[in-house]
């Protein structure tokens, strides 16, 4: 049956029925022997749109495929907001150094008035951009100073002083007993009634 015929049979003369109505193995009508799931994602929208219909024919959503992305946990965590903060100015403060050590370079070579003035600036910012590399060293180590480090002992230490916490223990224990036994008679023995 032809193109021609197809759309007579549907009835309504020049659009093509639902992918519901062809079945699973139908063509879409107009398209030649290439189907509706055979196109890309464009073209497949584009027909479905002539059609009426959404992609998946039966005007609902098309169940979600494979995902674009998967989360994946972070290796590392994310800096404190000081850090970062220090970060982020040292290196605005080194790109614009390197681009002001460029420009005297250039200037210098083009034997431009420029060049005098590039270099003493850009020995400024070399300064400059060393304290601000400096500064995120010393803010990190502030920061983990105050916040980060948290003295968690090795379990070994922790099996030591617990010991350690026992047998002072049992040394009181033995302490108080001998001196509750002074208290009683002084002769250190027990009474037989």
């Amino acid at each position: 049956m032809g193109t021609a015929e197809r759309r007579e049979a549907s009835g309504d003369g020049g659009t093509a029925r639902p992918a519901a109505q062809r079945g699973p193995g139908v063509p879409a009508a107009g398209r030649g022997a290439v189907g509706a799931r055979e196109l890309p994602a464009d073209a497949a929208g584009g027909a479905a749109s002539e059609a009426g219909t959404a992609p998946g024919g039966d005007g609902g959503e098309q169940p979600p495929g494979r995902p674009l992305w998967t989360e994946e946990p972070a290796r590392r965590r994310r800096l404190p907001d000081p850090v970062r903060t220090a970060a982020v100015r040292a290196v605005l403060v080194v790109a614009v150094t390197l681009i002001q050590a460029m420009v005297a370079f250039l200037c210098t070579m083009a034997g431009s008035w420029l060049a005098f003035p590039m270099v003493i600036s850009s020995v400024v910012s070399t300064v400059v951009a060393t304290w601000g590399v400096l500064d995120v060293w010393v803010t990190r180590q502030v920061w983990n100073q105050r916040n980060g480090v948290v003295s968690t002992p090795s379990s070994t230490a922790r099996a030591l002083r617990r010991e350690r916490r026992r047998a002072r223990r049992r040394a009181r224990a033995a302490e108080r007993a001998q001196e509750r036994i002074r208290r009683r008679g002084g002769t250190g023995q027990l009474s037989h009634s």
